[in-house]
């Protein structure tokens, strides 16, 4: 399964090219003022959520890069379990390929 899932980060972000991000993870990644953070980076991690996340899960993880503590409270809510599971999957996933 995480041969089939990093073929496919891989393939996102071959198509994601050089430009600059385009999706609410590199938005809110660029954003988020850390040292590491470009363009560069920032596409990656947008390709390992287009991977592992759909839009609106990338909305949703997007506000953690503003408010660390949503993730927080996130993971330990009632209802999330699924979402947590899949957010920790595109968490692993870029840890693994934007390096």
């Amino acid at each position: 399964m995480r041969i089939i899932i990093s073929i496919i980060a891989l393939s996102a972000l071959a198509a994601c090219g050089s430009g600059r991000p385009s999706g609410a993870i590199s938005r809110a990644c660029e954003a988020s003022g850390r040292p590491a953070a470009n363009a560069s980076l920032c596409s990656c991690v947008q390709g390992a959520a287009d991977a592992t996340l759909s839009g609106s899960e990338q909305r949703r993880a997007a506000k953690f890069f503003k408010d660390p503590q949503k993730a927080q409270d996130t993971r330990q809510g009632d209802g999330t379990a699924a979402f947590w599971r899949r957010y920790k999957a595109f968490a692993e996933q870029a840890e693994a390929i934007c390096r």
